[in-house]
Formats: structure tokens, sequence, C-alpha cells
């Protein structure tokens, strides 16, 4: 016998009927059916951006005083331990010959105080001219004290790491004179106790980002093929008030704990950001029907007869809606052969089992 398809099928019970006055227990329809289920269910909205160092793992080495780098002793994503050399300098000799002068300086006031004491003790200077060289020789060691602040000293200097970290920029080079507290490169320390601190900013699409808040799950995946696998949990930290000019994206400030994976800083990333996070019904996308009045489902009856339940779309989550509406937890949910239904309808499940 010839196999009927099922737009034909559906058309000839359409047609009998009208034509006879068939009711809609008079066909049985066979469909598919699942547990019902009710659970937290997101809107997810897509973002991409880069994983960088966190500002408070953030430390700017430098000298304070006006040198030459001589030598570098790391490059950008090395990584350091707390003493491992990172770049030696030699002092600009305009910055020795000021501590030098400096050190002059103190040993001339303590010998003028020692000569005006000894003529105050004589009766030969007065009060305000011993008073004066003990001011003197005062000013003079904070000169010299804020000289030998800066660690300048003679010949070469080599400035270590002061945490344990990653090279994450190098901002001089070798031979390179620098200014006094001018960086001279950027670390990214490992053991920071702020790691919940924004880390990740993410480029949004306007229309998506307006129902992202702070707080909201984000789940960062790398775009690097071989890290594909990758995946890293934090939550939104801010979210941008205006739109980037160049990018026409909405910025969204992320903080995600990546210490010990490898999204390092500098890692390309795309984020799921998890909104509107909410209880609802959780059905497959083909369980959901729609006419010119509402979106509907339908679930199958202890009477094997199908019942339409009129439901409102809250979520749409991939393959996945959630949805609110009257349903019933202890029934199935039809989730094939539904667009066949009419409320009342009798089915047959498939595999025959009764429900």
């Amino acid at each position: 016998m010839q196999t009927i398809s099922s737009a034909v099928r559906r058309a000839l019970i359409c047609a009998l009927g009208v034509s006879l006055g068939a009711h809609a227990d008079d066909v049985t329809v066979q469909v598919q059916t699942i547990p019902v289920q009710r659970g937290s269910i997101a809107q997810p909205v897509r973002g991409y951006g880069v994983v960088a160092a966190t500002a408070a793992n953030l430390t700017s080495v430098s000298v304070s005083y006006v040198a030459r780098i001589v030598q570098l002793r790391v490059q950008a994503g090395q990584k350091v331990t707390r003493g491992d050399p990172l770049f030696v300098v030699h002092a600009d000799p305009a910055a020795t010959l000021a501590a030098t002068q400096a050190k002059s300086a103190a040993t001339l006031a303590q010998g003028e105080l020692a000569r005006t004491q000894a003529l105050y003790d004589q009766s030969l200077a007065t009060t305000s001219q011993l008073a004066m060289a003990r001011k003197a020789l005062d000013d003079a060691r904070q000169a010299l004290a804020a000289q030998m602040g800066t660690g300048i000293g003679n010949g070469n200097a080599t400035v270590k790491s002061p945490v344990d970290g990653v090279v994450i920029q190098v901002t001089a080079g070798q031979g390179e004179q620098v200014a006094a507290g001018a960086p001279v490169l950027q670390l990214a320390a490992s053991n920071s106790r702020d790691a919940m601190r924004l880390n990740v900013t993410l480029g949004v699409e306007p229309s998506g980002a307006t129902s992202v808040r702070a707080g909201d799950a984000v789940t960062l995946h790398a775009l690097s093929a071989s890290l594909a696998d990758t995946a890293v949990t934090g939550r939104v930290v801010l979210v941008g008030a205006a739109i980037d000019t160049q990018t026409q994206l909405l910025d969204i400030g992320a903080a995600v704990p990546v210490s010990g994976t490898p999204l390092i800083p500098g890692t390309k990333v795309s984020a799921d950001i998890a909104t509107r996070t909410g209880v609802h019904w959780i059905v497959p996308r083909a369980a959901v029907l729609k006419d010119d009045k509402h979106a509907y489902v339908y679930q199958l009856a202890r009477n094997n007869k199908a019942h339409r339940i009129d439901v409102a779309t809250v979520i749409e989550n991939g393959d996945r809606y959630g949805v609110d509406g009257a349903l019933d937890a202890t029934l199935p949910l039809v989730v094939s052969g539904n667009y066949e239904l009419k409320d009342g309808m009798t089915v047959h499940a498939a595999g025959g089992a009764a429900q």
C-alpha cells in the first residue's frame, strides 16, 4: 500500500471533518513526547574582547633618576619571580653629580656646625649662629637622604622584580635614556588577592546589551582553535553608558579569574553573557507553536487527549525556550506531531506507551 504523506493525511483529515461533521475525537494522531521541565534558563548575549591583567595586578617598574638602559634582561610575555633581574641602568652624569654634591654639602655642613659649636663654647659665636649651623646641617642631610633614596650610585645598577608575575609590556628599549619615574616595563602579578576585579572588556551589540546587568554570569571561550575547549566563568562588573564611536559596540566590563588557565593576558576571546536569568518552563523550540493570538504548546492528558496551553515566550536560548504558562509538571510535553493537533484530539504516543 502506498504511504500517504503527513501533509496529504492532514488535508484529508480536514476535508473529512468538514464534509462529514467529524469531531477532533474521531482522529488519533501519533506524537512524540518528553517530560516537562521547569528550571533556570538565561538569554545569552554574545560579545568579543581581549583578556587583560586587572588594574590591581599591575606593577610599573621604573628608576627614580634619569638613567640609560644598558641591558634588558626580560621580554614581554616572560614569567619572572620576585628578585629576578629585569634590566640594568647607568645613571645620567648629571644625576650622579647631584648625588655627589649632596654628599659634599652634608660633609661641609657637619664641619661648619662643629666649628660654630667650638666658637659658641668660647663665647665667640651667638646662639643664632649656632641655630643656623644646625639648620644647615639638617637641610643638607635631608637633601642627601633624598638623593640616596633614589638608589643612584656610581656605575651600573641592576633593577630586580618586586613581585612574582608576567612581563606584559616593555616600554623602553636598550640604550634608551628614561626620565626619572618613567615606567620601563609593566608586570602582572600572579598572586594578587584581587583576582575578581575587571580584567576583560567585551564589545556587545547595543541591541543585546540592553538586557545586560552587573552580576550576570560570563563564560569566556578562546577564539584560538588550539584553545577551543577552554571555558572560564566570571561575572559582569560594569555596563558601559555610551557606544564606542569606532566599533559601534557597547563595552561590557567583566571580572573573570583566569589565573592558572590558558587565557593569559592578550588572549582574544568570545563571551556568552547569561542575561535575564530566571525560572521558567524549559521546552524545545519545536514544542512551541503560534497562531494569530498566542504561542502555545500541547501536553498529553491522562485520557490520551491533547491539551492546548497558551504560553508566553520569555527566553530564547538556542534550541530551547523559557516559557510561562499553566503547564502541568506531571504531564508529558508534545514535541513532534504537534502541528497536526487540535485541542481535545486523541493522541497516540510514539512507541505505544500509554501516557
